[in-house]
């Protein structure tokens, strides 16, 4: 198949002006993406929640009344369960 997964070992050495004292690690574990897909689908107010699109607003809409389809336009609240999981998604800024 291919290569097992490693992380990463490179040493990363800063040198300071002052001499030739170097600081390594001998290992660095990798940063956390962001999910581009949650980034484009949900935003966190300046509170922290979580807000993204009404459901039920996408198709069979001819039996829902005008009313509740213009409510589905405005951004809702991700339920407080589902909160933890997005922000994980959108990255550790967001926490």
């Amino acid at each position: 198949m291919g290569r097992p997964f490693t992380f990463a070992t490179h040493a990363r050495t800063s040198t300071s002006t002052a001499g030739s004292t170097a600081r390594t690690s001998a290992t660095v574990m990798p940063k956390m993406k962001s999910h581009s897909g949650a980034k484009k689908r949900f935003k966190l107010t300046a509170k922290g929640k979580v807000r993204g699109r009404h459901a039920f607003s996408s198709h069979i809409l001819e039996k829902k009344s005008p009313k509740r389809k213009r409510s589905f336009r405005k951004p809702r609240e991700i339920s407080s369960h589902d909160t933890p999981r997005v922000k994980t998604l959108l990255g550790a800024k967001h926490k």
